[in-house]
């Protein structure tokens, strides 16, 4: 399992250690990566993601998964979420008409 978040694609980075006596020695940003469950509204299930906290309170603010889904590009999101993206254009678009 990489180091990215699902939603934000937020990834490790890379930068140093500088010391006292700026020696400078490599080291890893790593991300604040949760397992969280979220609710998605208009699919009626819930949806188990590894996300930052960062975008854990993205998500929150913008109302909840669907919502979220709806304002983000594709290009950062993972395979995953891009499936549950189009599963819930395709169940909006449905539902005004029934």
């Amino acid at each position: 399992m990489s180091r990215t978040c699902e939603l934000t694609a937020k990834a490790v980075m890379s930068g140093n250690n500088v010391s006292h006596a700026n020696n400078k020695t490599k080291r890893r940003f790593l991300p604040n990566l949760v397992n969280v469950t979220l609710i998605s509204e208009a699919l009626n299930q819930n949806v188990r993601l590894r996300i930052s906290a960062n975008a854990l309170r993205s998500v929150e603010h913008r109302g909840g998964l669907d919502a979220f889904l709806a304002k983000a590009d594709a290009k950062e999101l993972s395979q995953r979420a891009r499936l549950l993206k189009k599963q819930i254009a395709k169940k909006l678009v449905e539902q005004p008409a029934a």
